[in-house]
């Protein structure tokens, strides 16, 4: 496992999913929620590549390649975490994030940025260990040695 290769890999997660949303925002779609469903597209693109690259690097064994799989996109999702505090603080703080809030499944109430976040993070964690587990199903006749020791 390359950290650097996680590494890039989430921040080209990030990237995808900053443009992405920065794209929603600017065609005023950020009430749609169904759209939001189009960032796994992002995670599975950059859960994918790091598995590929460590498949092609000889690194096997499933947990290992889950394991990079979920760092990888848990590095997007930290980093997208931090971007989304830093935009909510630069549009107006609570007043933008009470308009954002009500759009999102957890919303509801009058939740602080801190809250907003901690929700973010649960919901993000959730998505990437679930298409850490698919991409490996996919993967897993691939990269695991029956019989062998990682």
């Amino acid at each position: 496992m390359k950290v650097s290769r996680l590494v890039t890999n989430g921040v080209i997660i990030f990237i995808g999913l900053g443009l992405y949303f920065l794209l929603i925002e600017a065609l005023d779609l950020k009430d749609h929620i169904y759209l939001r469903l189009v960032n796994f597209i992002f995670v599975i693109y950059g859960v994918n590549k790091t598995i590929k690259s460590n498949y092609h690097d000889g690194i096997n064994g499933y947990l290992t390649n889950l394991l990079s799989g979920f760092i990888t996109a848990m590095v997007g999702l930290i980093l997208g975490i931090i971007a989304f505090m830093i935009y909510v603080e630069y549009r107006g703080g609570n007043t933008y994030l009470d308009s954002f809030a009500d759009s999102y499944i957890f919303g509801g109430g009058d939740p602080s940025l801190y809250q907003f976040c901690f929700g973010l993070f649960i919901e993000g964690s959730a998505a990437s260990m679930i298409v850490s587990f698919a991409m490996m199903q996919y993967w897993k006749d691939k990269v695991e040695k029956i019989n062998k020791v990682d």
